[in-house]
């Protein structure tokens, strides 16, 4: 990494948000958010699930990948393959409109704004958006299966201590 455009606005975003992170769940994990320079192999985080939710008691990883061309292209961010949701993709790629370099990207699009919106992506599914077919066919047909196939989920990824 050379530095450059990419670099930069990680330290700007990193600036932000020390000052006004959201209170939304996600921590620092192995690659803590204050070490976002140079990290473009990945910041690591942990999604706590939002209390009241079926996610609520699991703490899910979630890894960013941002390339150097970031913030003209999206950063990458998956779950572990396999996690159970109807917009996340068997690798655990993350299928959210603000993530599609083709079409819902903006670089104005902060890190702050993308971690929120895929909390609102877990408790609210897109079934117009589907990345992987069981979690979306358990959302359209059975949503008590579907809520009780999360909170199994949620038991798979405890509380770090």
């Amino acid at each position: 990494m050379s530095g450059g455009i990419a670099r930069g606005r990680l330290a700007e975003e990193r600036k932000a948000w020390r000052k006004n992170h959201p209170h939304v769940g996600f921590c620092g994990k192995a690659g803590d958010v204050n070490r976002w320079i140079g990290q473009f192999d990945g910041v690591e985080l942990s999604y706590s699930g939002k209390a009241r939710t079926e996610w609520e008691g699991g703490f899910y990883p979630l890894t960013l990948h941002f390339s150097e061309d970031y913030p003209s292209k999206p950063p990458k961010c998956k779950f572990p393959p396999g996690f159970f949701h109807p917009n996340v993709y068997p690798s655990g790629t993350v299928c959210l409109s603000i993530l599609n370099e083709d079409s819902g990207w903006r670089p104005a699009i902060t890190v702050k704004q993308i971690l929120v919106g895929i909390q609102d992506l877990l408790d609210t599914p897109n079934p117009a958006d589907p990345a992987q077919t069981d979690g979306y066919q358990l959302y359209m047909q059975d949503k008590e299966e579907y809520k009780k196939r999360v909170r199994q989920q949620a038991k798979m990824y405890p509380a770090l201590l």
